[in-house]
């Protein structure tokens, strides 16, 4: 019934909200509600923020960073993916660089690019290495996955090159590009508001959210902080929607 899914979707934000409000009332009885204010507060603090065209274009160009840099790692790590499994010197020269761009913490390469490129950038170069190696590796894996008995028949049949990729290869790595695709939205997200909080570039989310924790104003930090979570959330429907929409019409056309 549609009452029961209302129900579903509203009963655990409103459950933690009253938790919220039960933990900001206490706070206050014991002198520490500078540290949490209620969720009316920063309501009312949200609010303030909305109708001002700076918050507008800080989020803009948060975003704007984001994507530059989730657009350039996907980039970089499908044409990377494609050219070590082509190539083996290429993997041999590539490979351990892009595990160890893994393998480093994120905070370590914002400090050590913040020393390289200008603050505005910082961002968007943190995004670009975050998502490179999981589309990297994704990519590559759909591309080894590849139906060896449709290669004998390619090769049989004398497939063009293109034809190969587009008949044989593309399908193949179609799921774990799109997975790799998911997972890095979410590490861009979280690496380019740290990246914001650390080199605090001008009109950016996460320089705001550093300024509210500088100066103790805490309703506008918890305010910031619902912002990212709300467009972190947003972000993820609009991949999803957009996946689920491929996928469909990669079976449509199959068909």
């Amino acid at each position: 019934m549609a009452w029961r899914k209302v129900l579903t979707y509203l009963l655990p934000p409103a459950f933690w909200l009253g938790v919220w409000q039960f933990a900001a009332l206490f706070a206050r009885e014991q002198k520490l509600d500078l540290f949490l204010p209620t969720p009316w507060t920063v309501a009312q603090t949200l609010a303030g923020l909305c109708v001002t065209g700076e918050f507008w274009a800080t989020i803009a160009l948060s975003l704007g960073r984001i994507l530059a840099g989730m657009v350039l790692g996907t980039l970089l790590g499908a044409l990377l993916a494609a050219l070590t499994f082509a190539c083996p010197w290429a993997d041999l020269l590539f490979s351990p660089v892009i595990r160890m761009i893994r393998a480093v913490p994120v905070v370590s390469f914002i400090l050590l690019v913040m020393l390289a490129v200008y603050r505005s950038t910082v961002p968007m170069v943190i995004v670009t290495l975050m998502v490179l190696p999981v589309v990297w590796s994704n990519v590559k894996q759909g591309i080894s996955q590849a139906d060896r008995q449709l290669l004998e028949l390619g090769r049989a049949y004398r497939f063009s090159r293109w034809k190969k990729v587009k008949l044989i290869y593309l399908p193949s790595i179609q799921p774990y590009f799109l997975s790799a695709v998911t997972t890095g939205m979410g590490l861009a997200w979280k690496s380019g508001v740290a990246a914001e909080v650390l080199c605090t570039p001008r009109q950016a989310i996460g320089t705001e959210v550093y300024n509210a924790k500088f100066y103790l104003e805490i309703p506008t930090l918890f305010a910031w902080t619902a912002v990212v979570v709300a467009l972190s959330l947003t972000m993820e429907w609009l991949l999803a929607a957009a996946v689920r929409r491929w996928k469909g019409g990669a079976s449509h056309a199959g068909h």
